[in-house]
């Protein structure tokens, strides 16, 4: 299948360049750092073996890239807006679209932009960053979960795990809800937390004080779930998440390092919107509500760069 990345960044840089790799053909949308692949190609550093891409399907404008059959969104949320004009370009009939963003609720919003294409959440696990010219950093883990949004055809999201499982990324398929749930559980106590104390996820986690405060933020978000009728989502899955964290190495979330380079954060779906839909079913998430008023905060003194 012919595949499209929007957003060649930490996400979308190292998991387009991992099926490139394998020999899917990927075409990669880039901004800042499109003259330093186009010349230099792509460099991924990773655990699990490096690699690099010499010939880059690298483009500046989507009105310039081939329509594809799966497109990959690695944007920050905040930006989607700017998927009203990115996209069309890059879809067909059949196009799947997966959006591999932070947060609840953004293929609800993706899909009013464009109520018949097909949607998908990418729910990546993973330890990547990516702060210069070409170069993804992948430090630690690497797997994804795919969950069908609004795909009319199974046999394309299973090819779809087919081929990623082939590039060699651990993948699978999950409920919807249950997906983007069991993401939020690891998302909203470790990005903001970050930020909030200006630290990084270790840390966070070899403070007693904080340990506490972080399995409690998780299972407010359990319970949150819980009401809103998701499956398979309990205690049993916090301990799994804090023990997953403490193998990991040091590590600052999207959300510290958009704070680091004053880039928008990603406040909304990953707090605001989850927060208001479990507040509708009965369910306050209180340490969670106090951790969005610090970001607002934080966020609101210092200057943004778009």
């Amino acid at each position: 299948m012919r595949y499209g990345i929007i957003g060649t960044g930490a996400i979308g840089g190292y998991y387009g360049a991992k099926l490139a790799y394998a020999g899917q053909e990927v075409h990669f949308l880039l901004h800042s750092d499109y003259e330093y692949v186009k010349e230099h190609g792509l460099q991924v550093d990773s655990c699990e073996g490096s690699f690099h891409l010499n010939n880059v399907n690298a483009y500046q404008h989507t009105e310039e890239m081939p329509p594809c059959d799966v497109v990959l969104v690695g944007l920050k949320s905040v930006n989607n807006s700017k998927l009203q004009t990115l996209l069309p370009p890059l879809l067909h009939t059949n196009t799947l679209v997966i959006l591999i963003q932070n947060g609840i609720g953004v293929e609800e919003d993706v899909q009013k932009m464009f109520p018949e294409v097909q949607l998908a959440a990418g729910l990546a696990f993973i330890c990547s960053a990516k702060t210069e010219p070409g170069i993804v950093r992948h430090q630690f883990y690497g797997s994804i979960n795919l969950a069908n949004y609004s795909c009319r055809d199974e046999a394309l999201m299973l090819a779809v795990v087919d081929e990623f499982r082939h590039a060699g990324i651990e993948t699978g398929l999950i409920e919807y809800h249950e997906a983007r749930w069991k993401k939020a559980v690891w998302n909203m106590p470790f990005n903001g937390m970050t930020v909030a104390l200006h630290t990084q996820t270790d840390l966070l986690l070899k403070n007693e004080s904080t340990r506490q405060l972080i399995r409690e933020q998780m299972m407010e978000v359990v319970s949150a779930a819980q009401h809103l009728g998701v499956k398979n989502l309990d205690a049993s899955f916090v301990d799994k998440m804090i023990e997953s964290t403490d193998a990991m190495i040091p590590y600052s979330p999207s959300m510290r390092l958009d704070y680091d380079f004053h880039r928008p954060m990603e406040i909304y779906y990953l707090y605001t919107h989850p927060l208001e839909i479990a507040r509708e079913a009965g369910c306050r998430m209180p340490k969670l509500e106090m951790l969005e008023a610090e970001l607002r905060f934080i966020e609101a003194n210092y200057h943004v760069n778009i």
